[in-house]
């Protein structure tokens, strides 16, 4: 997708500024920043670009490497506390997959890039919707390539979400998957460390792609991962942000998200709150 960051960029620089510093000065001089960078129409760079240099931005400015740890623990244990009544349903359900998918999509709203804050009403809430609306796309076509894959790389995208990213990797050939996390703290984006806490790593192998971009930027990630990718014979990506930076990619890769900016809305020629399971534009 081409560049066109607009406000939800520039909310976050202050959303982000104020979660790491009370100083004022720090707060302008970050928004300053971004829309600098924003206005340069020389650099064509992408919303997650931007993301990544806004996070570097503020680490440089505070010192501080993590400035979302305690939400990121907080979105952890609240959606662990739904993972028996979810499973539950996810085992009643006619068609389990197709369940877990549509809640693995539900997950998706806990994105501190987009909503300044999450609680758990809110995870119910996108649960109960998630149930009660059609999830648009190719899920048939993501359930038959599940089906013949030899190697998944499932790339997951924020805490929280990847518990319930967990309940969908469940109904997957586990044997056969490989999940991909953030390898540095950026947003409230997961990484090795919240994969423990959930127990994936317990159940899949899990590697961490070597970036701090809040989507996959490949030339800023990991040869291992580099490796994985171009070996996957199926990527799940998750997040809005994994679609930004990877639907111009020529590989086999099914995005799996909530549509939550305008810009997406129009690319994909779905309205904003949609939930949409869909491939790669090469």
């Amino acid at each position: 997708m081409g560049s066109r960051p607009g406000p939800c960029l520039v909310r976050q620089s202050l959303d982000a500024s104020r979660a790491v510093s009370d100083d004022p000065a720090v707060h302008e001089q970050v928004v300053r920043d971004m829309l600098r960078w924003a206005a340069d129409a020389e650099t064509g760079e992408s919303p997650v670009v931007l993301g990544q240099r806004l996070h570097r931005r503020l680490r440089e400015i505070t010192g501080v490497g993590d400035a979302y740890r305690a939400e990121k623990d907080r979105h952890n244990r609240m959606v662990m506390h739904l993972v028996p009544e979810l499973r539950e349903r996810i085992d009643a359900s006619d068609d389990p997959l197709g369940l877990a998918v549509k809640l693995a999509i539900a997950g998706n709203i806990i994105d501190l890039g987009v909503r300044g804050q999450v609680a758990e009403g809110d995870f119910r809430a996108s649960v109960d919707q998630t149930l009660e609306e059609p999830v648009l796309g190719l899920v048939d076509d993501l359930r038959r390539d599940i089906e013949r894959a030899g190697r998944i790389l499932y790339l997951a995208d924020n805490c929280g979400e990847i518990v319930f990213d967990r309940l969908l990797i469940e109904h997957l050939p586990t044997e056969r998957v490989t999940v991909a996390v953030r390898g540095k703290p950026i947003l409230n984006d997961a990484t090795i460390e919240d994969a423990r806490t959930v127990g994936l790593t317990d159940l899949v192998k899990v590697i961490d792609n070597g970036s701090d971009a809040p989507g996959t930027l490949l030339d800023d990630c990991s040869p291992e991962f580099r490796r994985r990718f171009a070996e996957a014979d199926l990527i799940v990506a998750k997040g809005q942000g994994n679609y930004e930076s990877l639907n111009e990619v020529p590989a086999p890769i099914y995005f799996l998200f909530k549509v939550k900016c305008t810009v997406v809305a129009e690319h994909i020629g779905e309205p904003v709150g949609t939930h949409v399971v869909t491939r790669s534009d090469v």
